[in-house]
């Protein structure tokens, strides 16, 4: 089951916005917010998918989104170790 381009939009702006609410400190913004979701997407489909739970596309909405803020959580962490922000981890 493979999501079209307006799935996608959804689940990167939605995936976006709860890791900004999830991880402390403020969001990066509502576009790069998308962003951060749709790599965030592409990471934990990557994770689930060498975990055999199958990639982001192959659930529905719901799983997608979860896959998705996982990733993004994963990338926010990583991005703020990067960048020195340390005080604003999880």
């Amino acid at each position: 089951m493979g999501h079209g381009l307006i799935a996608w939009i959804v689940i990167g702006a939605l995936a976006g916005w709860i890791t900004g609410k999830i991880m402390k400190g403020s969001g990066f913004g509502f576009f790069m917010d998308m962003v951060v979701g749709l790599v965030g997407a592409l990471i934990g489909g990557f994770l689930s998918s060498h975990l055999g739970l199958g990639g982001t596309g192959q659930h529905g909405l719901i799983v997608s989104i979860l896959i998705a803020v996982v990733g993004a959580v994963i990338l926010t962490w990583i991005l703020r170790l990067i960048s020195g922000n340390r005080s604003a981890n999880l």
